[in-house]
């Protein structure tokens, strides 16, 4: 089976792309979109601000931050000031993000959230740590030593757990995190992860939840920065995403299972999201995996070229390629 790639920076290791790479970032004060890749992306802002979109989510950054994107995501970033920083991309196939957060705890929290942001400020201690760890890993990116593959994964664990201590410890993880924002945010999350595959009208959350839709709507925008219906447009997506990459179920029977009874509907959502169709993003990934999915607990279902540095008229990186640990995959 041949896979036609689309105009974007997939990652394929057929065609020798890394499996994990760190680049520079060097945005000026204007807005910069990098294409979609099947990578997860790691943004390191080391200094500048601004606001920045992971799909239709709106969020504020600032410097000694990290910024948490998922593969085939819409990614923007505006600057008001300056940015300086590294990008870290990786495929699942180096490092399964889902099995690794189910070990290390508070699993989803920086990549696989849909009701939290995907942005984690650093205290200065964590920052050096961090900014240290990104070092290593250009240096072994550049040196390709003895098991430079096994440091590589090394060091992005290790940079991954600082993350999600840190945002733990910030009170922006778990099932109190919502409270502290607004109250209603927890009930609804509930309510989603309930009602998701059968209830997809904002109208429908506000009514059991005795609000009017304008009321739920904007609480939902001011604390997520995105509106109710992309909230739970999210969730869909990351169920059919999983099922896509980890089952053999026909897509129209995925698209049943979330509520769309016209497949081409579900099919024109989906790649209005992602930039594929939802064919091309299971046969693609299940062939860069060497024809074999992830294994997971299907009860934890998450989910989620050029080198040289990232600038405002440069295209972003493919993302990270096929090596890593087997445990890993």
């Amino acid at each position: 089976m041949v896979v036609r790639r689309p105009r974007q920076g997939l990652y394929d290791p057929r065609s020798g792309d890394p499996a994990l790479r760190v680049q520079p970032l060097r945005l000026t004060p204007k807005p910069y979109e990098p294409p979609r890749t099947n990578y997860f992306g790691v943004y390191w802002i080391a200094s500048g601000s601004g606001e920045f979109w992971a799909d239709a989510g709106r969020h504020a950054f600032g410097p000694s931050s990290l910024l948490f994107f998922l593969p085939y995501q819409h990614i923007r970033l505006a600057p008001v000031a300056a940015v300086q920083g590294d990008v870290i991309q990786f495929h699942a196939n180096f490092l399964c993000v889902e099995t690794f957060h189910a070990e290390v705890g508070c699993a989803g929290v920086l990549f696989n959230d849909p009701y939290g942001v995907p942005r984690v400020t650093l205290d200065e201690p964590v920052r050096e740590e961090v900014a240290g760890l990104i070092a290593r890993m250009q240096r072994e990116q550049a040196e390709r030593g003895l098991a430079h593959q096994e440091a590589l994964l090394a060091y992005l664990k290790v940079l991954l757990i600082l993350a999600t201590r840190q945002k733990t410890a910030a009170g922006v993880c778990g099932a109190g995190a919502a409270d502290a924002r607004h109250p209603v945010l927890s009930e609804l999350r509930e309510l989603i992860e309930q009602h998701y595959c059968t209830l997809h009208a904002p109208a429908d959350y506000a009514a059991l939840l005795h609000m009017t839709p304008k009321t739920l709507g904007r609480v939902v925008r001011e604390h997520l920065g995105k509106t109710l219906t992309e909230l739970i447009r999210e969730r869909i997506l990351t169920h059919a995403k999983w099922q896509l990459l980890h089952t053999l179920r026909p897509i129209k029977e995925i698209a049943r299972e979330v509520g769309f009874r016209d497949e081409l509907y579900f099919s024109r959502m989906f790649k209005k999201a992602t930039g594929v169709s939802p064919k091309f993003f299971r046969e693609f990934e299940t062939e860069i995996r060497g024809g074999s999915n992830l294994s997971m607990f299907s009860s934890s279902a998450p989910i989620h070229r050029s080198a040289g540095a990232l600038d405002n008229s440069s295209n972003a990186t493919r993302g990270p390629g096929a090596s890593g640990s087997p445990s890993e995959r």
